[in-house]
C-alpha cells in the first residue's frame, strides 16, 4: 500500500511539474555528459530530476540568486549516478547551496597529540553527512563538459558513500555484488594510484584522489561518467564494480564523446 502511495504521489509531481520543454532543452543542451542517453533514459532523469527537485532545497549564498537553469543543471547531473538506483539513494537530508565561486571554511581540527588547531580552507564544493552539499557555481556550471572532472557527481558519489555513515570508499553495495570483489580491486587501485601520483605518472585522473579512500571513490567516479574509458584500460576491476553499483555502464553510451 505504501508503495503505491508513494508511486501516486510521485506521477502527480511529475504530472504537475512547470519545467518547460524549452527549459530542459537549453540546461540538456549544455550538458554533454548526457549525450548518448536514450529517449527513455533521458524521460526517466527529467522525471528522477523532478522528484530531487521536490524534495530538495536549493539556497544562494554571498547573495547568489538561484535561477531555474541553475537547479536544473544541478539535478540532471545528480541524478544521472541514480539513473538506475533511485531517489532514495539521496535520502535524509535536504539541502544544496550554491555560492557563486570558491569557498573558505574555518574548523577545528585535532592533531594526532589532541591538540585542537584552527584550519582555514578554499573550496569548490563539500558534502557534509546527513547535511548539506555546498557546491560553487562556477565550477558546476562547466562540470558536464566531458574533461574527467566533474563537481557535482564527485559531491554526490560522497553522498552515496556515506549511506554508511562517515565517507570511506565503500558505499552500500547493491544485492549480488560481493564485498570481497569491491575491497580488493578499490584497495589495489588505490594503492597503485598513490604509487602513480607519486611518480607524477597520470592517466588523466585528478592526484586529488590520491588523498583518501573516500577521495578516491569520487574522482573515480567523476571520471567513470565523464571519460569511462580511462578506468576501463587502467582499472578495470574498478570499472567492472562501478557497473555493478551504478547499474550503468557509460562506455556503451559515450563510444564517440571520450
Amino acid at each position: 500500500m505504501f508503495n503505491f502511495i508513494r508511486n501516486w504521489l510521485n506521477h502527480r509531481i511529475i504530472k504537475n511539474s512547470t519545467i518547460t520543454d524549452q527549459e530542459w532543452g537549453n540546461s540538456i543542451s549544455l550538458l554533454p555528459i548526457l549525450q548518448g542517453l536514450t529517449e527513455n533514459e533521458l524521460q526517466r532523469l527529467k522525471e528522477l530530476s523532478i522528484l530531487f527537485i521536490d524534495v530538495k532545497e536549493f539556497e544562494g549564498a554571498r547573495g547568489l540568486i538561484v535561477s531555474q537553469h541553475m537547479i536544473l543543471t544541478i539535478a540532471l547531473q545528480a541524478c544521472l549516478p541514480i539513473l538506475n538506483l533511485g531517489l532514495s539513494k539521496y535520502k535524509k537530508w535536504y539541502t544544496i547551496i550554491l555560492y557563486p565561486a570558491t569557498f573558505v571554511t574555518n574548523r577545528s581540527v585535532t592533531d594526532e597529540n589532541g591538540i585542537v588547531n584552527q584550519e582555514r580552507s578554499s573550496l569548490l564544493g563539500e558534502a557534509w553527512h546527513k547535511g548539506p552539499v555546498i557546491l560553487a557555481w562556477d565550477e558546476t556550471e562547466t562540470a558536464g563538459i566531458i574533461d574527467g572532472h566533474n563537481l557535482v557527481i564527485h559531491e554526490f558519489a560522497h553522498k552515496l558513500d556515506m549511506q554508511n555513515g562517515v565517507a570511506n570508499g565503500f558505499p552500500p553495495l547493491n544485492f549480488g555484488m560481493k564485498r570481497k570483489d569491491w575491497v580488493n580491486a578499490f584497495t589495489r587501485g588505490f594503492e597503485h594510484f598513490q604509487k602513480r601520483c607519486h611518480k607524477n605518472e597520470l592517466y588523466g585522473i585528478s592526484c586529488y584522489g590520491a588523498t583518501s579512500p573516500a577521495e578516491f571513490f569520487s574522482v573515480i567516479s567523476e571520471v567513470f561518467f565523464e571519460k569511462p574509458k580511462i578506468i576501463d584500460e587502467h582499472y578495470p576491476d574498478i570499472y567492472k564494480q562501478l557497473c555493478l553499483y551504478y547499474r550503468q555502464s557509460p562506455i556503451e553510451r559515450l563510444p564517440d564523446i571520450i
